[in-house]
């Protein structure tokens, strides 16, 4: 992947305060984190990102894979001057930001990993998954997101609802390449090397990435703290908001 065409972003927060970078999950884009930025914004500087070929990034030169969206992270934070940063992402967003923390560990402050793992589940269900949203649209993965990213009684919600926009707004490419990425994404022999602070933090109920998953992150870091939200499934953050961006303020406070 090339890092040619900047991801699209967006930045909240005083100029002068810490860098918080967010990086979303799979099938949406940076207002997954509203919530977030509406809690923390008053005290850090947040820049939040768009996946290739999701919400109004375009889509990079393929392949996808982890490292090399790591990388378009960090060439994001080199244009906009960001030497240093704290960094919180959902699922595919928290495997960046493992990669980020393995490759370049000079430049990431503390890890906040959500609903992520190490190494997903079924790898070689993803590029299956890639070649039917190529031929279907993101469109076909719309009806088995309850359950999924949010529990059922979740489902009627308008937050609920504007998830699925998000959804259907990406491109079928970039959605497939993430999904490539996914299933060659492995670090778990690597997690030692991570000596920031690490949160991991994962829905009770998340068939996608469960609890026992996400713990491996911060079992093997160097420094990890596993918590799980109550009655959330894979995205949380949006989901339980409080509960979240209370775990996030006292994870970030400990490790200004």
């Amino acid at each position: 992947m090339t890092t040619e065409t900047a991801l699209h972003h967006r930045i909240d927060g005083p100029d002068a305060a810490p860098v918080l970078v967010l990086g979303p999950s799979l099938g949406t884009d940076l207002h997954l984190f509203d919530a977030q930025v509406d809690a923390l914004a008053d005290r850090y500087r947040i820049l939040r990102f768009d996946l290739p070929g999701h919400g109004k990034s375009p889509v990079l030169d393929g392949p996808f894979t982890m490292a090399g969206m790591a990388e378009a992270v960090i060439d994001l934070a080199d244009r906009l001057g960001i030497e240093r940063f704290h960094y919180a992402g959902v699922s595919i967003g928290g495997a960046i930001g493992q990669q980020l923390a393995l490759d370049h560990p000079d430049r990431v402050l503390s890890l906040a990993a959500l609903a992520s793992a190490a190494r997903f589940a079924d790898p070689e269900s993803w590029p299956k998954r890639a070649a039917n949203v190529r031929a279907d649209g993101t469109e076909a993965m719309v009806a088995s997101r309850p359950g999924t990213w949010f529990v059922r009684s979740f489902a009627g919600t308008e937050e609920a609802r504007r998830l699925l926009e998000m959804l259907r707004a990406t491109t079928a490419e970039g959605y497939a390449g993430c999904c490539e990425a996914i299933s060659t994404f492995d670090v778990r022999e690597r997690l030692a090397e991570v000596k920031v602070p690490v949160l991991a933090i994962a829905g009770a109920e998340d068939p996608a990435t469960p609890p026992e998953m996400v713990r491996l992150i911060a079992e093997n870091a160097a420094s990890g703290r596993f918590e799980v939200v109550d009655d959330s499934a894979h995205l949380l953050n949006a989901e339980k908001p409080e509960r979240v961006n209370e775990l996030l303020a006292a994870h970030l406070a400990a490790t200004e």
